[in-house]
């Protein structure tokens, strides 16, 4: 097992440096899903949800808060992000989520994408939680990476 890059030598939390590495161009996507009753995705489909349009704030939430990862977790670098989008759609027994996030820079953009996707999520919840309280947020996965040292990455599900 490799040794920890976020733990100094005295075991306290660090950030990595990467002023070393090589700035490359670098892309995630990740996917969500929220499950919710026939009832709660029909009114968010019909736009009777009296919050109104579910997607396209959903969306909104997921792009502003792929831009704000490094202040939500708290040994995420900031990084200069080139292309953020969020697409929410109705699927079988609720919504999908998908977001896709893209930079030049020294490290990688998973958890950006990660957190877009957790953040329309909870969007979505948030308006129709009136019409579904049971709703639930689940599969929230990196699918793809590219670009630095590690290279190529696809989840096997």
């Amino acid at each position: 097992m490799a040794e920890p890059t976020h733990l100094d030598a005295y075991g306290r939390a660090r950030m990595v440096d990467v002023s070393g590495k090589t700035e490359t161009a670098r892309e995630a996507v990740a996917e969500g899903f929220v499950r919710m009753s026939d009832e709660a995705r029909a009114a968010a489909v019909s736009g009777e949800n009296p919050k109104g349009d579910i997607r396209a704030v959903a969306e909104i939430a997921g792009v502003m808060a792929a831009k704000k990862t490094a202040e939500l977790i708290p040994l995420c670098h900031p990084l200069p992000l080139s292309k953020i989008e969020v697409e929410v759609a109705p699927a079988d027994g609720g919504f999908a989520v998908r977001a896709r996030v893209k930079t030049t820079s020294q490290t990688g953009v998973e958890m950006e994408a990660l957190t877009a996707v957790s953040v329309a999520c909870l969007t979505i919840y948030d308006m129709l939680k009136a019409a579904d309280k049971g709703m639930t947020l689940s599969d929230i996965h990196l699918v793809e990476k590219a670009g630095g040292r590690s290279g190529h990455y696809r989840a096997e599900r």
